[in-house]
């Protein structure tokens, strides 16, 4: 039985449909992209495709064809979207066990809830972008809205494990707090964050 889900969600232009080291998606829906980078490169592994090897120069050519620049989240745009996500938890009744949000991408722990994995992942994302227009730090800020909307700053979609037994999520937790310093940021602690307690 799936207990939690540890799930990595990116910023708009963070990972391509058609990277080449592989992606977790089955369609390339610009044709810009599709030119430069080709098919969806989907694969079905779970681990992490980040170090491997391949055509840098295709992968940053692919990415200039975006419609918009890459979001990278400076501090105070971390900081709020991450508070996005503590309102959400707090109004919702949403286990945070682990939280990392980095300047490209986020990586969260949540305890199984009513909501799946995709429609949390959802909300939360709304709930950060809401947070970011309140505070007037939204990245996308600048570039016209749609239909009286900001353009999204998030990329399509979620990379999602489903997690069944204790060592399982201790293992995701442990991997998640260690994010932020990894990618050469000061270790995160968010007070929405919830200790995890096997169930007896």
């Amino acid at each position: 039985m799936v207990i939690a889900s540890h799930v990595i969600f990116g910023a708009y232009g963070f990972w391509l449909p058609n990277d080449p080291r592989g992606s977790w998606s089955t369609f390339v829906g610009a044709w810009e992209l599709y030119r430069n980078g080709g098919n969806a490169t989907k694969v079905s592994t779970r681990g992490s495709l980040a170090g491997e090897a391949h055509d840098v120069m295709r992968r940053l050519a692919a990415k200039e064809e975006r419609k918009y620049p890459t979001v990278r989240f400076d501090e105070r745009q971390r900081h709020a979207v991450g508070e996005g996500f503590g309102g959400f938890a707090k109004r919702n009744g949403l286990r945070i066990l682990a939280c990392a949000v980095l300047a490209e991408h986020v990586h969260l722990v949540i305890a199984r809830h009513h909501y799946k994995a995709e429609q949390a992942v959802l909300l939360l994302k709304g709930a950060a972008s809401r947070e970011l227009e309140e505070r007037k730090l939204h990245p996308m800020a600048q570039f016209p809205r749609k239909k009286g909307r900001l353009v999204s700053c998030w990329s399509r979609g979620e990379w999602k494990v489903f997690l069944s037994d204790a060592t399982d999520v201790e293992r995701a937790i442990a991997y998640v707090d260690e994010n932020p310093v990894k990618e050469g940021l000061p270790a995160q602690t968010w007070d929405f964050v919830r200790p995890w307690a096997p169930e007896v």
